[in-house]
């Protein structure tokens, strides 16, 4: 079997095994209960007649080792970015190059759909990714606060109106 290490394009088919490494991601960041998606509502969305999310997967011998899954934002004052909303890597396979050529492939996605930048977000205490990022000279923003409203806010405002 050969062992080299590809990234390619994701395909429906690869879900499943994308959908574990998310599941292995929330492990890690110590949030495994706020997994709500699946592996249908993935189908949907990536897949379906205007898809909302793109990724790419890393394979060896055969097996989904890493995932960079990602999407077009746009800012009002740079335009076109990527937003890379996760770079994945299982556990066995970290500190082994998946995540430099995951991650690189995803800034070539960047550059050939003609964005301006590309941004992302890390955990505070996810020191190893942190050290990763700043390897490739990334800014770290300490000026603004994430904010979010989950589906229950998002429905009790609407009927609380």
């Amino acid at each position: 079997m050969n062992s080299k290490l590809i990234v390619r394009k994701g395909v429906k088919l690869d879900l499943p095994f994308v959908f574990a490494l998310i599941n292995e991601l929330a492990k890690f960041e110590r949030a495994p209960h706020e997994v709500t998606n699946s592996v249908r509502q993935m189908e949907k969305d990536g897949f379906g007649d205007n898809p909302i999310f793109y990724f790419l997967v890393a394979e060896k011998s055969g097996k989904i080792v890493g995932a960079s899954i990602y999407y077009w934002r746009y800012s009002t004052w740079k335009g076109k970015r990527l937003f890379l909303e996760d770079l994945i890597v299982t556990e066995n396979e970290r500190g082994a190059g998946v995540g430099k050529l995951l991650f690189e492939a995803t800034i070539n996605e960047a550059i050939i759909n003609d964005c301006n930048g590309m941004s992302w977000q890390v955990l505070d205490w996810n020191e190893p990714a942190i050290l990763f990022y700043k390897k490739y000279d990334s800014k770290f923003d300490l000026e603004w606060i994430n904010c979010s409203l989950d589906q229950e806010q998002l429905r009790a405002y609407v009927i609380n109106k």
